[in-house]
């Protein structure tokens, strides 16, 4: 088995959280797929981000303010998960209330597990 990082793009929840019981019938199927996930035994962790941040960049580590970005592009939460390989990854994928919204996006990664001893 493997681990996999998917990281959540897009998504329109400006206009979910409009009504409040829109917003709850969002956040319900968003619990409900991490918990099939948690049963399953595929869950390791996931967690919504906060707007806004600091970026680093150069050799001399100039701080910015942003992430600056189209909203489509900016990353909303990622969640890691314990797949047999990409193909089951991206089937795990597919359950992602995201991807309700037309500019929601769910990126599968592998990460490089690597041992620090």
């Amino acid at each position: 088995m493997s681990e996999f990082l998917l990281l959540f793009r897009g998504g329109d929840g400006p206009s979910a959280q409009e009504s409040p019981e829109k917003w709850q019938a969002h956040m319900q199927k968003w619990m409900q797929w991490m918990s099939q996930l948690q049963e399953q035994g595929k869950l390791l962790g996931a967690q919504p981000l906060r707007g806004g941040g600091k970026v680093l960049s150069g050799t001399a580590a100039v701080i910015t303010d942003g992430p600056y970005m189209e909203g489509k592009e900016m990353v909303g939460g990622y969640l890691i998960c314990r797949a047999a390989g990409y193909a089951e990854a991206v089937e795990i994928s597919k359950g992602c209330p995201i991807l309700e919204f037309e500019s929601g996006s769910v990126e599968v990664r592998e990460i490089n597990v690597v041992s620090m001893q």
